[in-house]
């Protein structure tokens, strides 16, 4: 599968890129608020089957928007805000 970047270019969808931006956003907020690992990936695959779904290749800003949707959607709320 395929993105289209900010710039316009096509580039290949890269799973760890994801799970690398929610992990940086999770680390950022206190400990007792932060999202489990297992949390981290199930949000991550999520939105991988997400961007399948729609049957074009997705912009970054779509990819975002359901990362930050997932995220929010597990009750992450503090983390979701780091995200943005």
């Amino acid at each position: 599968m395929k993105i289209i970047k900010r710039n316009g270019a096509e580039a290949v969808f890269d799973l760890t890129k994801i799970i690398t931006a929610i992990t940086k956003a999770n680390e950022a907020v206190e400990e007792s608020v932060r999202m489990t690992p297992l949390q981290i990936e199930r949000i991550s695959q999520s939105v991988e089957i997400s961007c399948e779904e729609m049957g074009r290749s997705p912009a970054v800003e779509e990819i975002q928007d359901l990362v930050e949707k997932a995220i929010m959607a597990h009750g992450a709320f503090e983390v979701a805000k780091q995200y943005i």
